[in-house]
């Protein structure tokens, strides 16, 4: 659970007003560092209390996220949809926007990007339950290829309905998502920071006033960085090959949904966006569309990044420049 992205502290010592948390959730570790406390009301708690409260709600997105949106567990809403194939069904409101936002990338991808890789994922050993180590199987007939166009909405009755014997996997936009409804519950705290293994948000400023230091993970040295960046109230993502590798296979856990396989045409992807839903989704959809069309994709949809190929040659937006 080794975070690709380094969150630089730029204060040895924590000032009284700072609020500084790490939990085990998603697959990941998760932080939440918040700076200064959330201005209240007359008879409204502490400062202090106020701000601890507002982490414990932040912290409380991941687990409402998880639960709706994980694989890894057959009671969770994602699963039971496996369950009745052909059939429309009624879901939450986080199931519903993490779905629908994954079918748009993978429609703006043209497939790069594909949420139906569940079984292919399943098959390559990506199947274990990070807590208590337990291997998921799922007892159903999947013979056949899938794509998002298996897929069907219902904006009106908020259903989804799966045409074909298929698992979604939502791990490129539900952590994404959860760090962006974390956000929305630190947005009183003005300055604050997110990371979940990769995926961050960062509010306002750092304790001494600045921007917020990123660092950016060499794909090849776990102890070296190939990048820092200073962002303030925007998310970045970074994915990488070096991160989860397979158990029964070789290669890492981003597929190429197009071949089945681990995408291997670059060997890092950042990405700075809105929100890090969107960050995470389209460096997920880079790793399959290689640098040049990942690049475009950037570009078309006005987000900033950089990209690593397996060589080593880094591949950037004109934007980067405004973040070092």
């Amino acid at each position: 659970m080794h975070s690709p992205m380094r969150l630089s502290q730029p204060c040895p010592k924590r000032r009284s007003d700072e609020v500084l948390r790490t939990v085990a959730l998603m697959g990941t570790f998760v932080t939440i560092h918040v700076v200064g406390h959330v201005v209240g009301h007359e008879g409204d708690p502490g400062p202090a209390e106020r701000s601890e409260k507002a982490v414990d709600r932040a912290f409380e997105w991941f687990c409402r996220v998880e639960e709706c949106c994980t694989r890894f567990e057959a009671q969770s809403e994602v699963m039971q949809l496996t369950t009745r194939v052909g059939a429309p069904v009624r879901v939450s409101a986080i199931l519903y926007e993490a779905v629908q936002f994954a079918l748009a990338v993978a429609e703006e991808s043209d497939g790069a990007f594909d949420p139906t890789v569940g079984y292919a994922m399943e098959e390559r050993g990506f199947n274990r339950e990070y807590r208590t180590g337990k291997t998921i199987r799922t007892a159903l007939d999947f013979s056949g290829s899938v794509n998002y166009r298996d897929v069907r909405l219902d904006a009106d009755r908020k259903t989804i309905t799966l045409l074909r014997p298929l698992i979604l996997d939502l791990g490129a936009v539900a952590k994404g998502l959860a760090v962006d409804l974390a956000a929305r519950e630190l947005r009183p705290c003005k300055n604050f920071a997110i990371n979940a293994g990769g995926d961050l948000f960062l509010g306002g400023c750092n304790p001494d006033g600045q921007p917020w230091s990123i660092g950016i993970r060499h794909p090849r040295s776990d102890d070296e960085l190939i990048d820092s960046v200073r962002i303030s109230n925007r998310a970045v993502c970074t994915s990488g090959d070096y991160e989860r590798r397979s158990s029964k296979h070789d290669g890492h856990h981003i597929l190429d949904p197009r071949t089945g396989s681990s995408a291997n045409a670059v060997a890092s992807v950042t990405v700075i966006a809105p929100t890090a839903m969107l960050a995470d989704a389209l460096a997920t959809a880079a790793f399959s569309l290689g640098p040049a069309e990942g690049m475009q994709l950037f570009d078309r949809l006005g987000v900033d990044g950089l990209i690593i190929s397996p060589e080593l040659e880094q591949y950037a937006t004109r934007g980067m420049r405004d973040y070092h």
